[in-house]
């Protein structure tokens, strides 16, 4: 479990090397989440993204990239925000160890 000042004021991780499994079910607690496998595999999703184009993505993008990698129905943004409210992209990106997209409020 990490401290508070591993963490900026929205929330977000400061160092990327800090996220595993454990600080990702932190910060869902902190969102008022339980993480299922659904959730756990877009995650996965978001940080092979950062991975790939050294960004998180935005909602589009997010939406897109689920339903290139993981098919039709859960490339939907009624899909994501199911799983992740309102902002998906930014809270999945948080649970994910990554960057705020820069498109985020």
């Amino acid at each position: 479990m990490l401290g508070e000042s591993a963490f900026d004021k929205e929330g977000f991780l400061r160092k990327l090397s800090d996220w595993d499994p454990q600080v990702a079910e932190q910060i869902a607690r902190r969102e008022n989440l339980e993480l299922t496998p659904a959730h756990w595999e877009v995650v996965h999703l978001l940080r092979a993204y950062y991975l790939e184009y050294d960004s998180s993505p935005a909602m589009r993008a997010l939406v897109k990239y689920c339903g290139l990698n993981l098919g039709p129905d859960k490339g939907k943004s009624i899909y994501l925000m199911s799983l992740f409210g309102s902002s998906p992209a930014k809270i999945g990106s948080k649970i994910a160890g990554l960057p705020k997209p820069d498109n985020c409020l």
